[in-house]
């Protein structure tokens, strides 16, 4: 039933940026797109919200059809509504931001959708505003990973010192000095000894550590500051 016959039709897309850790490099799944319009470009994964249903549900629905992962970190960033940003038809886009255990994802699932975790720096030229849409998360991504603790959404469940700062070096692109930052991670409490080693570290033996996941859970929201505030906003 249209209650509003003299309203423009709009499309509301959610467009889903989804970050992963290799062990080295901040990835990017990406997908190539096997339809129109822009077939055979790349783009960020998305998709059309449904008439019934809730944003943040929209979201979750696109990001386990391309990962087979539920129960992810993702926040909604922002929305992006130029007039002609979609030559296709009129169409306002939602953009959503996730970060996901690398190794968790559904490779299957990936691969049918064409899609590829690429390195930032490598990252081709994407559609449509996507590419503007990539430079707020990175971002977003450098700022909140300085102040909350967002970072461990992307180790394994069990992870060292090391591991730990091999990721914050891959986020913001700069060697960090390794006693501050130990003890800088030590001291937030977050971190709990597992009393086991990493045997395949090649820091002889580092411990392995997991995520106190109910201190983090209460205290997400408390300023860490994990790193310089110079590095927040580069």
């Amino acid at each position: 039933m249209n209650n509003y016959p003299q309203a423009s039709r709009i499309l509301v897309a959610i467009d889903c940026i989804i970050f992963g850790f290799d062990g080295k490099d901040i990835k990017l799944l990406l997908i190539k797109r096997n339809f129109e319009p822009e077939k055979g470009k790349w783009s960020l994964m998305g998709g059309f919200l449904n008439a019934d249903e809730d944003l943040a549900d929209g979201a979750v629905r696109i990001l386990y059809n391309l990962t087979g992962l539920k129960d992810i970190y993702v926040e909604q960033l922002e929305t992006f509504g130029k007039a002609d940003r979609d030559p296709g038809e009129r169409t306002v886009s939602v953009v959503f931001f996730a970060l996901i255990k690398i190794d968790d994802h559904d490779s299957e699932a990936v691969k049918s959708h064409n899609a590829s975790w690429i390195t930032l720096d490598a990252r081709p030229k994407l559609i449509f505003d996507h590419e503007k849409m990539v430079t707020r998360a990175i971002e977003h991504l450098k700022y909140n990973a300085a102040l909350h603790p967002i970072g461990f959404e992307l180790l394994p469940e069990r992870f060292t010192i090391p591991q730990l700062q091999k990721l914050y070096e891959a986020i913001y692109n700069i060697p960090i000095d390794r006693r501050n930052f130990s003890r800088k991670l030590l001291s937030t409490g977050l971190l709990i000894d597992t009393g086991q080693k990493n045997n395949n570290s090649a820091t002889k033996k580092a411990t392995l550590y997991k995520l106190d996941a109910e201190r983090y859970k209460t205290k997400f929201h408390s300023f860490w500051n994990f790193m310089p505030d110079s590095m927040k906003s580069n």
